[in-house]
C-alpha cells in the first residue's frame, strides 16, 4: 500500500512538471521572439543616438526620465520626469511610449506643487535604411496628453499633436527633425494650436560622444500667446550607449535652452536625460 501511494506522487509530480515545461516554455519563447522582432528592426535604420529635445523618427525600446530646469520670467519651474517614460516596440514597425505624469515644483509659493499630464505617443516607421544601405529614416506619429494634473500643473483639456519626424546621416553627421500641429480638445484663452518644430545637428565625435546643437521653435496659432512665435537655441552633449547589462545599455546627456527671439515664454532652461536602452 505505501510503495502504492509512493507511485501515485511519483506520477503527480511527473504530469505537473510536464505540465508546467510547456507554459514556462512558452513564456521562453515569447520574449525571445520580442527581441528578436526588436533587433531586426532596429538593424533596419541608423543607429544615431536620440536627441535631447527632439523626438527621433527612429524606434527605440528604452527606460527614458528628463529633468529639466526651466526660467520663467517670475519663478522656476522644475520638472522631474519630463513627460518620459518606458517605450517598446511590439511590431516592426512601431513604437509606444507611455509618459507618466510628471512632477512640477514651483519656486513661487504662490503656485502648487503637483503632477502634470498623462501623456503617450505613438510612431510608425514609414521608411528606413541603416548606415550601409542610405543611413535616413522617415516616421509619423502622433502625441497625446489627458489631462489628469490639476491647476497649474496640467491642461484643461486633452491635446493630440500628429507628426513627422525625419532623419538623414552623412558618415558621423546626421541632422533630424520633426514638424507637427498640437491641437487642443478645446481651445480656451489660455490653451490654443500651436505648430511644432525641432531640427537638430549631431555628430559622432568619439566611440561615446554626441554633441549636437538643437532649434526649437512653436508658433502658436490661437490661445494666450496667438500669433507669437519662440525659439529656442540648444547646445547639448549626449553620452552613450554604454553597456550596462545583457541587453540594457545607458545613455546620458545635458543641453541648455537659450531664447533667441523677443518673445518667449522661459530662457536659460536646463534639460538632463537618462536612458536605459534594451
Amino acid at each position: 500500500m505505501r510503495t502504492t501511494g509512493l507511485l501515485l506522487l511519483a506520477c503527480l509530480w511527473s504530469w505537473e512538471a510536464n505540465a508546467q515545461a510547456p507554459e514556462q516554455e512558452q513564456e521562453s519563447d515569447f520574449w525571445s521572439a520580442w527581441f528578436q522582432r526588436v533587433d531586426r528592426s532596429q538593424a533596419m535604420q541608423p543607429r544615431w543616438v536620440t536627441p535631447l529635445a527632439t523626438t527621433t523618427g527612429r524606434l527605440e525600446q528604452e527606460w527614458r526620465s528628463d529633468v529639466f530646469w526651466v526660467q520663467r520670467p517670475d519663478e522656476t519651474v522644475t520638472n522631474i520626469g519630463g513627460g518620459k517614460g518606458p517605450s517598446v516596440i511590439p511590431w516592426q514597425r512601431v513604437e509606444i511610449i507611455v509618459s507618466p505624469p510628471p512632477y512640477l515644483n514651483h519656486s513661487d509659493a504662490t503656485s502648487g506643487d503637483g503632477f502634470g499630464d498623462l501623456g503617450a505617443l505613438v510612431k510608425y516607421r514609414v521608411a528606413s535604411a541603416n548606415e550601409q544601405r542610405g543611413n535616413y529614416v522617415l516616421t509619423a506619429f502622433l502625441g497625446m496628453t489627458f489631462q489628469t494634473g490639476g491647476a497649474p500643473n496640467g491642461a484643461e483639456h486633452a491635446t493630440f499633436t500628429p507628426s513627422v519626424a525625419y532623419g538623414k546621416g552623412w558618415g558621423r553627421v546626421d541632422v533630424q527633425g520633426t514638424a507637427g500641429v498640437s491641437l487642443p480638445t478645446h481651445i480656451t484663452p489660455r490653451l490654443g494650436r500651436a505648430f511644432i518644430a525641432n531640427n537638430t545637428l549631431q555628430v559622432h565625435a568619439g566611440r561615446w560622444l554626441w554633441p549636437e546643437v538643437e532649434m526649437n521653435a512653436t508658433h502658436f496659432i490661437d490661445g494666450l500667446n496667438a500669433g507669437r512665435t519662440q525659439m529656442f537655441i540648444t547646445p547639448a552633449l549626449l553620452l552613450g550607449r554604454f553597456h550596462v547589462w545583457r541587453r540594457m545599455a545607458l545613455t546620458a546627456g545635458a543641453g541648455f535652452q537659450i531664447a533667441v527671439t523677443e518673445f518667449h515664454t522661459s530662457n536659460h532652461n536646463v534639460i538632463v536625460s537618462i536612458r536605459l536602452p534594451f
